[in-house]
């Protein structure tokens, strides 16, 4: 029970109250403001030096080149917007930005970790990553649980040489293999924190926090449901992060990460991850070099106003694009 409440007021996690808080305060700013004013915010982005960086990540984000018609029963934003009060993070989170927009407007939304490919175009937090995958034009969904990032005071040859993960394996196939290779091996400190799972009684146990992960030189990032959630405050700490190369995206663009480069590519099947890290640890120099550039690559989301316009940029081509 200590434990419990030292994890709820420690975990390192977003702090949902007051997302909440900010969310309910946007919906007191009249929408005919907000509309107002999307010019001028289209406008400013236009003008940053930075543009070209900008329009790429749109044209990532939402690759639709050709107008579409959406099917009749897509729905109105107006139609949405009765959902975002008592509504969930998609609701808030959509609401953010389609509030700068034409209420009658119609579009496609899909909550939820999605793996497949829409019938039509439409808005999602997470994307196979294949070919023709154009429909699921990606937006910042689920930021509350997803965008974290960490100060990370430890530098890489003071932590532990051990491999961590901690996660919820049940329905997570990939997750039960790693966890059948590699539990009791002395290197891995392993465990199932999920609190309704099948998996065997030894394997369960408790969560850590996010500080306590950094004890660690590197982290298991296994996907879950689409995305593994953790790669992106691992990848801002000192720590590595290990993982399969991913088959999902968000709006981190896990598409773009390089293996060997912003993370330690293992296999699939897990076989070589043991292989893996005892030779970066053995080469800290490349082990550090790995780290850097996943700070590089996390820095580009640390700009909230840039990320605030280009979230409008991909509505604006999203809603030019369909009809």
């Amino acid at each position: 029970m200590i434990r419990k409440f030292y994890y709820t007021f420690h975990s390192g996690k977003n702090f949902k109250l007051g997302y909440y808080l900010r969310c309910y305060m946007r919906l007191l700013v009249p929408r005919f403001l907000t509309r107002k004013r999307l010019p001028s915010l289209l406008a400013e982005a236009e003008g940053r030096d930075d543009i070209d960086y900008m329009r790429d990540r749109v044209d990532y984000y939402c690759q639709l080149t050709e107008p579409v018609t959406l099917p009749a029963s897509c729905e109105t934003l107006r139609q949405a917007w009765k959902r975002v009060c008592g509504g969930t993070v998609y609701d808030h989170d959509t609401y953010e930005f389609t509030r700068y927009y034409d209420p009658e407007k119609r579009w496609g939304v899909l909550p939820g970790d999605i793996v497949t490919v829409p019938k039509c175009p439409s808005v999602v937090k997470s994307r196979p990553l294949c070919d023709g995958n154009a429909n699921s034009v990606l937006l910042k969904l689920d930021k509350i649980r997803h965008f974290i990032f960490v100060e990370d005071a430890i530098p890489f040859e003071k932590k532990s040489f051990k491999v961590l993960f901690r996660g919820k394996v049940v329905g997570k196939d990939s997750r039960k293999l790693f966890m059948r290779t590699y539990f009791g091996n002395p290197l891995f400190d392993v465990g199932d924190v999920g609190r309704h799972t099948d998996s065997p009684e030894e394997w369960r146990t408790g969560k850590l926090t996010i500080r306590e992960h950094l004890d660690y030189k590197f982290i298991m990032a296994i996907e879950g449901n689409d995305v593994a959630s953790n790669l992106k405050w691992v990848m801002s700490s000192n720590s590595v992060a290990v993982m399969p190369r991913p088959t999902c995206e968000t709006w981190f663009m896990e598409g773009r990460l390089i293996p060997n480069y912003h993370y330690i590519e293992v296999k699939p099947d897990f076989s070589d991850v043991e292989e893996r890290v005892s030779y970066y640890n053995n080469h800290p120099e490349e082990a550090k070099a790995i780290i850097a550039h996943a700070h590089e690559y996390v820095s580009q989301f640390k700009d909230e106003r840039r990320e605030k316009l280009i979230s409008l940029m991909v509505l604006d081509k999203y809603f030019r694009m369909v009809q």
